[in-house]
């Protein structure tokens, strides 16, 4: 049954290949013509017929797809403007900086504000720099049936395994770097004065939590997950993403 599955699997990431060189991939292509077509396969395979891959190198495949594209994404969010210039993980103001912001623009911090919200992205792309040997430590501990089980799933379903077996070790290992980074970039000292200042307000209805470090560590680990998934995405999708023999092997032929 194991030999059957993989069979399913590898034959039809290959169907998937084909179809998106041709123009039916339009008619009928994405997840739910893949798994269509694996179900299809697996119903018309009898005994005798055997992979030409083991799992093993599955697994391989699989694990050196995401080396690749954790690689990309943590190297894309390190860079300067790596949060701050894409919108799509750019950190935001905290909730209690957002509810306060309108006051603290009247009372001339305007420009202590939009630094903040600089340096505290500033902060996420130092902290990006040490997510790569993180993450690849999570990948090495990625077994057969659960690399078979990510490449049968959805487009993000390596991310989403990622997210459950990896993040509260990122979060363990994120919390002290980004802590030094945003003091490096100096936006604990931006985020302390406009706390402060801002809780010296005569009857304010609710104080801002001075407290930085777990809300940037969070939202810097979000940004690099959804980096991971759109790579993951592309190596699943694209046969031009698949830089290796053994990637163009396990996603296609």
């Amino acid at each position: 049954m194991k030999k059957l599955v993989t069979t399913a699997v590898v034959l039809a990431f290959s169907l998937q290949i084909a179809q998106a060189q041709t123009d039916t991939t339009q008619k009928k292509g994405g997840l739910g013509g893949f798994l269509e077509k694996a179900g299809n396969i697996l119903r018309q395979t009898t005994g005798g017929n055997s992979s030409s891959m083991g799992s093993d190198e599955i697994a391989r495949g699989l694990k050196e797809a995401l080396t690749i594209g954790i690689k990309n994404g943590s190297e894309q969010a390190s860079q300067k403007d790596g949060y701050f210039g894409n919108a799509l993980i750019k950190i935001m103001l905290p909730p209690d900086v957002q509810k306060a912001e309108k006051t603290l623009r009247k009372i001339g911090l305007g420009k202590q504000v939009d630094n903040f919200m600089l340096t505290m992205n500033r902060g996420a792309e130092e902290a990006a720099k040490k997510a790569f040997p993180i993450f690849v430590d999570a990948i090495t501990k990625i077994t057969i049936q659960d690399a078979i089980g990510i490449l049968r799933g959805d487009k993000n379903a390596a991310t989403l395994y990622l997210k459950r077996t990896a993040f509260d070790g990122l979060y363990k290992e994120f919390t002290p770097v980004i802590k030094t980074s945003l003091a490096k970039t100096q936006a604990t000292k931006y985020y302390g004065d406009i706390a402060n200042t801002y809780n010296r307000i005569p009857l304010i209805p609710e104080k801002i939590n001075p407290d930085l470090n777990d809300y940037v560590t969070r939202k810097a680990i979000d940004g690099l997950f959804l980096l991971v998934e759109q790579e993951e995405a592309k190596i699943r999708e694209n046969p031009a993403a698949r830089v290796t023999d053994l990637l163009k092997k396990v996603f296609g032929q």
